[in-house]
């Protein structure tokens, strides 16, 4: 029985079909005999594990029927106009850091004129569906899925609850398609900015590139070497030095020293100025390997775009900086210290819902057992110098004394370790609770010094932020009750406090290793987890829907 259904399915049904389609068919007249072509096309495709029109693989099978079915099987694309919109938005989806290829672009050009045949004008319809179906997709949701790259993704990712369908039809009912296109793409400043960086990247590419720059000892201000040429075409290429005859070829000077800062301060780097081997490197970095880094940050931000709106807090992990935003308005900014490559701080969005204020520190297990335990075993004193307890289940107290510290490091220890409130506890004086299944928070930090490093990956994966008191402020949203002086008060008094936050505004934390200014010039921070070349990858892979959250799919994804 199973073998009768496969030969129905997947022999002689498509056979049938193909038949019906190129002797059977015969028209009536135009309009009726595009809809029983359109219908004689789609039809099965809901059924059939792929379907190729001129050669084409058309990827959104369920909805393309499930649109021109309530439009009666008509077709859409009689309007040259509205070929021309699409081809003119396929060709434009480069400046988004996307490949038009995916988008049909190949065959695009041939589509513009509608051709004679009844079939042909059928598949014609179907290609430039896919087409805008495909493109307004991954300008909403990115073409990677995220889900694949973080299995506990938990950002938003949906339609608001609108039927796909639903959304399809209102773009052909938008008098510039163009626009009801564009519209799809994140409408951040960010975004923006860093559309304009992949621009300025790609005409330095057009003119041929920057040079490299041999390997060497540093090249420090005010010293004369045969690689300064270079250096300086190299700044120039790149925007920082404005291009000027300098008396000395061979001589780093002044101006050049600026633009060595400035190309240091972009790329994440500590600028002093000084030429050695981390500048150099960055330095050697080609102009297509650094506009394919935008590609993938441009494509991260279009996985998270649906939730940078409203009042939120973002964390930018590989930038080492946090910014609160309320009514749109950026009114907090600190610089951060993150996870140690080897215990990433998680991407991830959870609530803020409160502040504690002399918080204690229940030392967590990974940093129990790697770190505490064997400098405990170690010292004797440890403990005690750090204003550390050891308490049971019950919480009660523990005599260290009577643990032997040497057998901690190969079992499971049964109690807690608690540091007690104070200038040195490791969570600082404040830190703020966002309930999420990582275990990580922000707080504030005794080890202020690290703020001033310009790569700043310190931490076992929670938060540390510069300036965490004016946060505190603004989320408590209090005036007559808060403000520094009564913040600074309150943990004076070594209480330990909980409070609850008048603005629970959404944290973001994020990891975005290219951003841009205000002007579109590009700033570029490490890859400190190893993740840029897993999204690259997503990018170049062959296109395939992924779930929408809040409707149903958008369409089905290939079977494998």
């Amino acid at each position: 029985m199973f073998a009768l259904r496969w030969f129905v399915r997947r022999i002689l049904y498509p056979t049938a079909l193909a038949l019906a389609i190129t002797l059977v068919y015969v028209p009536v007249n135009g309009a009726n005999a595009s809809v029983e072509m359109l219908r004689l096309r789609l039809e099965p495709i809901r059924e059939q594990e792929e379907l190729r029109v001129g050669g084409v693989r058309i990827a959104a099978r369920t909805l393309i029927p499930a649109f021109y079915e309530r439009r009666g099987w008509r077709l859409a694309w009689d309007d040259p106009v509205r070929v021309r919109a699409l081809r003119d938005a396929v060709e434009a989806s480069a400046t988004h850091g996307l490949n038009p290829a995916d988008y049909h672009a190949a065959v695009l050009p041939e589509l513009l004129d509608a051709p004679a045949s009844e079939a042909q004008r059928a598949d014609r319809d179907i290609v430039l569906t896919d087409a805008l179906i495909r493109l307004a997709y991954h300008l909403r949701f990115g073409k990677a899925n995220p889900r694949e790259l973080y299995p506990q993704w938990n950002f938003s990712r949906s339609l608001g609850g609108v039927e796909p369908v639903t959304v399809l039809e209102a773009m052909f009912a938008e008098p510039r398609l163009d626009r009801a296109i564009e519209r799809f793409a994140p409408q951040l400043a960010d975004y923006a900015q860093l559309r304009e960086a992949l621009s300025r990247l790609r005409a330095v590419e057009a003119r041929g590139g920057w040079p490299r720059l041999a390997m060497g000892p540093s090249l420090k201000p005010g010293t004369s070497d045969a690689r300064v040429p270079a250096l300086r075409a190299r700044l120039e290429a790149g925007g920082e030095l404005a291009a000027q005859r300098a008396a000395d070829a061979l001589r780093f000077d002044e101006p050049l020293e600026t633009a060595v800062r400035a190309f240091q301060a972009r790329h994440g780097l500590a600028a002093d100025g000084v030429v050695g081997r981390q500048t150099l490197e960055a330095l050697n970095v080609s102009v297509g390997a650094r506009i394919e880094l935008v590609r993938v940050n441009l494509e991260r931000l279009r996985w998270v775009a649906q939730d940078l709106t409203g009042d939120y807090l973002v964390v930018d992990v590989a930038g080492f900086e946090a910014r609160l935003f309320l009514g749109g308005r950026r009114v907090w900014e600190s610089r951060t210290v993150v996870g140690r490559p080897y215990r990433k701080t998680p991407v991830f969005r959870a609530d803020l819902r409160y502040l504690v204020l002399n918080p204690t520190w229940n030392v967590p297990p990974t940093i129990l057992r790697e770190d505490v335990l064997p400098k405990a075993a170690r010292d004797p004193g440890y403990l005690a110098r750090n204003h550390m307890r050891v308490v049971d289940a019950a919480g009660r107290a523990v005599d260290p004394r009577a643990i032997d510290w040497p057998r901690t490091r190969g079992a499971r220890f049964p109690y807690q370790i608690v540091q007690d409130p104070g200038d040195d506890n490791a969570l600082g004086r404040i830190k703020f609770m966002l309930p999420n299944p990582h275990a990580v928070y922000l707080h504030d930090t005794p080890s202020r010094a690290l703020f001033e490093r310009a790569t700043r990956a310190f931490s076992s994966g929670c938060i540390r932020l510069e300036r965490p008191l004016e946060l505190a402020i603004a989320l408590l949203d209090d005036a007559d009750r808060w403000n520094l002086d009564t913040l600074r008060e309150a943990i004076a008094t070594g209480e330990t406090r909980s409070v609850s936050l008048r603005r629970q505004v959404p944290a973001l934390v994020l990891y975005f290793t290219a951003t841009a200014d205000a002007g579109g010039e590009p700033r570029f921070h490490p890859d400190l987890y190893g993740r840029d070349a897993r999204v690259a990858a997503a990018l170049a892979a062959p296109f395939r829907f992924a779930p929408v959250d809040g409707a149903r799919r958008l369409t089905r994804s290939p079977r494998k």
